[in-house]
């Protein structure tokens, strides 16, 4: 399948560099944002790697490669993992459809405080809750013992559905900060920055594409943001229910 031999190589690519642990400033630490029905260990709602290592300076560069997808990079805390922290970073949602784009939007997040773990989910809710189903990550986390990564998902795995939270924060946050959404926005992809942002008031284009702290413009609302997978092909309707099987099986 086209997408299966798209995503291969940036896997690797991922994995690889997120390996790297030296304090050069020009470090890069590359995370997939999303996966397709036959990416292993969580299909469509993954970070790939979900758990990397960065020092300060390092940017970690989050690409969003998931076909079909509408994700956002949302930071939380270890004890609510599903919510947004206060102050928190936020990429926005960023949505792709069946047939991928090119180039991948990228969104870059530099570390301020590698001292302290970051944690960060996606808020989407479409087809169903994807922090719940998995879609967590983690910048720094402990590898083992109480506050561990893997105690971090078991937890989110564990949230009602009801109380994951869709608060839309800056870019910067605490332990890490962005300079600008996600970008570039090609044909067939969409950016929702800031759904609850009145028209003018950010310093992008209609696109949603702008730089600095500000929000681009948007006429999606909040359910528009959230339901554009929904209104998808069926393409995603065979999708959904293949996720839905393997988490059954």
């Amino acid at each position: 399948m086209r997408f299966a031999t798209v995503l291969a190589p940036l896997l690797l690519t991922g994995l690889a560099v997120a390996q790297n642990n030296s304090t050069n400033s020009s470090d890069v630490v590359t995370v997939m944002v999303g996966g397709t029905i036959d990416t292993p260990n969580g299909g469509i709602f993954q970070f790939i790697p979900n758990n990397v290592k960065a020092s300060n300076g390092t940017v970690v560069r989050f690409m969003f490669t998931g076909m079909p997808g509408n994700h956002s990079i949302t930071q939380s805390s270890f004890s609510a993992p599903c919510t947004d922290l206060e102050g928190g970073f936020d990429s926005g949602w960023v949505s792709i459809p069946n047939e991928g784009v090119q180039p991948a939007p990228e969104w870059n997040l530099t570390v301020t405080n590698d001292q302290r773990p970051l944690w960060f989910f996606c808020k989407q809710l479409i087809p169903s809750p994807h922090c719940i189903a998995g879609m967590v990550g983690a910048i720094n986390a402990a590898d083992d013992g109480d506050n561990s990564f893997d105690n971090y998902k078991q937890a989110a795995s564990q949230v009602s559905p009801t109380e994951v939270d869709q608060t839309q924060n800056g870019l910067v946050g605490q332990g890490a900060s962005a300079s600008q959404r996600p970008s570039p926005i090609p044909s067939g992809a969409n950016l929702f920055p800031d759904a609850s942002a009145p028209a003018g008031s950010g310093s992008g284009g209609g696109s949603g594409t702008g730089t600095g702290t500000g929000d681009a413009p948007t006429t999606t609302s909040p359910s528009g943001a959230t339901n554009i997978l929904a209104t998808m092909n069926s393409g995603l309707i065979a999708l959904v229910a293949g996720v839905s099987v393997m988490f059954l099986a």
